[in-house]
């Protein structure tokens, strides 16, 4: 949710979600976890095995629960975004936002552009609101439905802001060192150019979510660690203010939060760049050579493809570790064909590397042309584009200073 977040929340495919509910909760004591009469999970013994939006989670993949279809039943919430730097690729598209799509239709959902996330590291500063008003345009050019889902800009909500700092309070910093993203950054960028952002940004992300009391957060396989630091806030800020502290103080007691859950997608979790297989599909790439971007014109993608990374192997097949960009452009062709694995591997299984690269930038192109013009239709009617991020923030902030005032009240301060 790596710094596409919400750098990805993100991530689902066409097919159907998977629910995580096996996770390992680092940082959460045995003591802890009976005292606050919650499900015992084992303790991490390494958070630091990705970047990103992640956890510590040890995932067991299963169907997740149907969503509720009564009349008279709340659907379950989802809650995702991507961050608005550098331009929107093939990655975020595949491993987020073309899920977002189907997500809509089954649970309440809000999708937003995390534009406080894109200054933890230096930025142009006349660039990022061109960016965020681009981002918001290619999430509804993509197909997302503002009479299902809530789209709204992060800074234009601010009770994101506001509890983040009160859960600053309850997060110990050692919970913070452990995530492996501020031990990279900071590293390649030098102590002189690391804010203290950099460091705190996934207390940010835990508000992100916790705000709007999801249900589930969509997240990528390298995207875990940040998620599980969620859970743990909230398992710890339960236990520290709520229940009957926080009905002694007027509060209506039990949980504060609802501890939300993983969703992990049975494919295309993540989208490999096109100059390494063992890479993922990055923004902050050097090379714009390594990805395909959603704007990218037809010459410009059959370019790319004609000069990605392949090998010496006959035919094309899936899950050889020894072809990482085979089954990583294979992986992509079947996205864009919404073709089931089986079917790609039969038909491209005899191809040669030209033959197929035709292929896949044909689906390319003709899967993301229909995208890229009703792009151009929004982004050119900013009155509309200003009035669907209205709504959906007027919508996202009556769920979120609902939770804020929750959280004054069981932490004791003096009623506004």
């Amino acid at each position: 949710m790596g710094r596409a977040l919400l750098s990805q929340f993100l991530i689902l495919s066409n097919s159907s979600p998977r629910l995580s509910s096996s996770l390992s909760c680092g940082g959460l004591g045995t003591k802890y976890l009976k005292r606050s009469g919650v499900i015992r999970y084992n303790r991490a013994t390494n958070g630091d095995n990705a970047a990103g939006f992640r956890c510590c989670c040890s995932v067991s993949l299963s169907q997740p629960p149907a969503p509720e279809t009564s009349s008279s039943s709340v659907k379950k919430r989802i809650v995702s975004g991507v961050q608005p730097t550098g331009s929107i690729h093939l990655g975020n598209y595949l491993g987020a936002i073309k899920n977002w799509i189907a997500l809509q239709n089954s649970y309440d959902t809000l999708f937003f552009i995390v534009d406080l996330h894109a200054i933890t590291l230096p930025y142009d500063t006349q660039q990022l609101s061109k960016a965020t008003r681009n981002t918001a345009a290619i999430y509804l050019a993509c197909g997302v439905d503002t009479s299902k889902a809530s789209v709204f800009v992060q800074s234009h909500v601010r009770a994101h802001v506001e509890l983040m700092w009160l859960l600053s309070s309850a997060t110990p910093i050692g919970w913070l060192n452990r995530m492996i993203q501020f031990k990279e950054k900071s590293r390649k960028a030098g102590d002189e150019n690391v804010g203290v952002a950099l460091l705190t940004y996934p207390v940010l992300m835990a508000s992100d979510i916790l705000l709007y009391q999801s249900d589930f957060v969509p997240v990528g396989e390298d995207q875990k660690q940040h998620l599980e630091l969620t859970r743990e806030l909230a398992e710890r800020v339960n236990y520290l203010y709520g229940g009957r502290k926080w009905k002694k103080l007027g509060g209506r007691g039990g949980a504060i939060f609802k501890v939300p859950e993983p969703l992990i997608p049975p494919a295309g979790a993540r989208v490999m760049s096109l100059t390494d297989g063992l890479s993922k599909m990055s923004k902050s790439a050097p090379s714009d050579q390594s990805r395909i971007n959603l704007l990218d014109p037809k010459d410009v993608i059959a370019n790319k493809i004609k000069r990605c990374k392949t090998d010496s192997f006959p035919g094309m097949e899936f899950d050889n570790p020894e072809r990482p960009e085979c089954n990583n452009l294979l992986s992509i062709y079947q996205l864009v064909s919404s073709k089931t694995k089986e079917e790609v591997a039969q038909e491209c299984q005899d191809m040669n590397w030209g033959t197929f690269k035709t292929l896949l930038t044909d689906a390319l192109v003709e899967h993301l042309h229909p995208i890229q013009v009703r792009y151009e239709e929004i982004i050119s009617d900013p009155a509309y584009l200003d009035g669907v991020l209205a709504e959906g923030a007027e919508k996202a902030a009556a769920i979120a200073d609902a939770t804020v005032n929750n959280v004054y009240q069981a932490m004791g301060f003096l009623r506004r």
